[in-house]
C-alpha cells in the first residue's frame, strides 16, 4: 500500500506544513491592510470583539519586532474569523482591486441604463431595489439634465454627478460610508 492509496478512501487530503504556512501568511497580509484602514472604514469591517481589541492594541505598538509577533497574533485570531468576508470588504475599500473596479463598472452601466431609452423602467426598478436612496428627485433631474447632454454631445457633468449620486448610494447600501 503505497501512501498515496491511503487517501483515496478519505475525502480530503491533509494540508501540507507549507500551505498551512502560506494560508497563515495570507491572514497576517490581510492582517496588514486592516491595519492600514481608517478608524472608520475598520468600524465597518465585521469581526469579532477579540480581532477588534488586537487592532487598538497594534496602534499602540512602535517597536518593530514586537509588532512583527502581534501580526502573527491577529493572523491566530483571523483564522476564526469569517476571513473571505473581511478580505472582499477591505477590496472594496481599495480602489486598485478588482472588487471596487467591478463595482465601479457595475455602476457605469447602471449610469448609461438610467440614461438610455428605457430610462422610466430602469429607474422605477433601481429605486425598487435601493429603498435607501432618499433624494429621487434630484436623481430624477440628474437623470434628465444626463440625457440632455447626451443628444448634445456636449460636456459630461451631469453624467459625473450622477455617477457620483449612484456611487454613494451604493456605499451607503454596502456599508463603506455613513
Amino acid at each position: 500500500m503505497t501512501d498515496f492509496d491511503q487517501f483515496e478512501n478519505d475525502d480530503e487530503i491533509p494540508k501540507s506544513k507549507t500551505q498551512i504556512k502560506r494560508e497563515m501568511e495570507a491572514l497576517q497580509d490581510l492582517g496588514k491592510k486592516l491595519l492600514g484602514l481608517s478608524k472608520n472604514q475598520l468600524k465597518k469591517v465585521e469581526m469579532s470583539d477579540t480581532l477588534r481589541e488586537a487592532f487598538v492594541e497594534a496602534g499602540r505598538i512602535k517597536q518593530h519586532e514586537a509588532m512583527r509577533r502581534h501580526l502573527q497574533y491577529i493572523g491566530k485570531v483571523m483564522r476564526t474569523e469569517d476571513h473571505e468576508a473581511i478580505a472582499h470588504r477591505v477590496a472594496l475599500f481599495d480602489s486598485t482591486s478588482a472588487a471596487y473596479n467591478k463595482l465601479f463598472h457595475q455602476l457605469e452601466v447602471k449610469r448609461d441604463m438610467l440614461i438610455g431609452e428605457n430610462s422610466k423602467e430602469v429607474l422605477s426598478e433601481y429605486i425598487e431595489e435601493n429603498p435607501q436612496v432618499e433624494d429621487i428627485q434630484l436623481l430624477r433631474q440628474l437623470i434628465r439634465q444626463s440625457q440632455k447632454e447626451v443628444s448634445q454631445e456636449g460636456n459630461t457633468t451631469n453624467r459625473k454627478k450622477l455617477f457620483r449620486f449612484l456611487r454613494e448610494a451604493e456605499e451607503k447600501r454596502l456599508g463603506l460610508k455613513e
